[in-house]
């Protein structure tokens, strides 16, 4: 599965070149120019490593570090700050705040791609590429889904319904933010259309018996649980 990696950088000169080298090695990118913009990112969109630099306008990398360890979905994603700070120190509190890696500007980019790859194969090692909730699975590398081991025919939207939910059991999402997960922040979709594909969802699962895993939470939103719902 293609990782997707959030470079929080303020220049824009660096954040260009930094993008222009990570989608030649095959990564996705999204962007955040300021200390704001990356706090909002965090909430709203997936990703899998973050490029951080350290003196950001309205808050600093530091900071950023902190908030990302506050939130359950992004306490474990891998941090590299790439800053001019070069001080030891500077590099002691960096590591100490939560980042995993500490590289300074000037920077080769076979370095840095040669660091993001080792902190990826570490944090998500191949056989990731399996994910199992009860006796459900999804192989993210062939997009098959199999229940019982029969497979189930999805389409590509109640695919990543699924993937999303799979991932995150047994917490409640509201509408909202299914469309900011699945379809993008960006996306104008409405409410209607997000119970359309979790309705289709569930009629894909029903010959199985896991459309009881998709929870309609009354007044918030939806839940993927194995739980029986009161």
């Amino acid at each position: 599965m293609t990782k997707t990696i959030l470079i929080v950088e303020d220049d824009h000169a660096i954040r260009d070149m930094v993008k222009m080298l990570l989608e030649h090695h095959e990564y996705n990118v999204i962007e955040a120019k300021d200390y704001l913009d990356a706090l909002k990112l965090s909430q709203s969109s997936e990703f899998h490593l973050v490029l951080l630099d350290w003196m950001l306008p309205g808050g600093s990398g530091i900071q950023f570090i902190k908030q990302l360890k506050k939130q359950e979905q992004t306490e474990n994603i891998p941090v590299i700050m790439l800053t001019a700070k070069q001080q030891e120190d500077d590099q002691i509190i960096g590591l100490d705040s939560g980042a995993d890696d500490y590289i300074t500007k000037p920077f080769s980019n076979k370095e840095l791609i040669a660091r993001i790859n080792a902190i990826l194969r570490r944090t998500y090692p191949e056989n990731s590429n399996i994910i199992e909730f009860d006796d459900l699975k999804i192989n993210t590398q062939s997009h098959r889904v199999m229940a019982k081991d029969i497979e189930i025919e999805l389409g590509p939207t109640e695919y990543k319904l699924l993937l999303f939910f799979m991932n995150k059991p047994e917490r409640v999402f509201t509408r909202d933010q299914l469309i900011d997960h699945v379809w993008g922040h960006d996306a104008y979709i409405d409410d209607r259309t997000i119970d359309v594909h979790i309705g289709r969802l569930r009629k894909q699962l029903e010959k199985s018996g896991h459309d009881r895993f998709i929870q309609t939470v009354r007044g918030s939103g939806y839940r993927f649980s194995a739980k029986t719902q009161k």
